[in-house]
């Protein structure tokens, strides 16, 4: 994109970098961002910087597209659902130093203290003489399990979320 250019976000956009267009309108393969969930709800995935999609399939029967994430999970989308084509921009973001501990404190990020440099009251790693290694499996300053256990709730499978193809076999 170029500075001045127009963006367009409808039905009719011209297929160009930065319009944002249903899905059923892209081509498969194209690389994409800033996708809906439902139709009308807004853009809530691969908006980061650097950040994109790809449209692998188009189900006409269900109404439905599968998108390819960058983490290689694959998710079905309402094919009504507007995207925005491209990648985001700042692809190097990833790769800034911030150079002193104050700058990330003025982004509000705190520091990170290893449990086990802590006094038993703070930390189930802590205390002990000279520097143990806690002694137990890792923990959460409440006692929980931090290492291991699944993040996702696999009760109640969602539909929509495709399981990884690698992980499968």
């Amino acid at each position: 994109m170029q500075i001045g250019q127009r963006v367009e976000t409808s039905e009719r956009a011209p297929f160009e970098p930065g319009n944002a267009l249903p899905l059923k309108r892209i081509p498969i393969g194209s690389l994409i961002h800033n996708i809906e969930l439902e139709p009308g709800r807004g853009g809530q995935f691969l908006r980061a910087a650097g950040a994109f999609g790809q449209l692998v399939e188009k189900m006409a029967d269900k109404k439905l597209v599968r998108i390819k994430l960058i983490s290689g999970e694959q998710r079905l989308i309402s094919e009504e659902a507007l995207a925005t084509l491209g990648v985001v921009s700042n692809l190097d973001n990833k790769n800034q130093n911030l150079g002193k501990a104050g700058r990330n404190r003025w982004l509000g990020r705190r520091p990170v203290v290893r449990g086990v440099a802590m006094n038993p009251v703070d930390h189930p790693h802590g205390g002990g003489e000279g520097k143990t290694s806690g002694g137990r499996h890792p923990v959460t300053p409440w006692g929980r399990l931090t290492k291991g256990p699944k993040t996702r709730r696999t009760k109640r499978p969602n539909p929509f979320r495709l399981q990884d193809l690698n992980k499968r076999r």
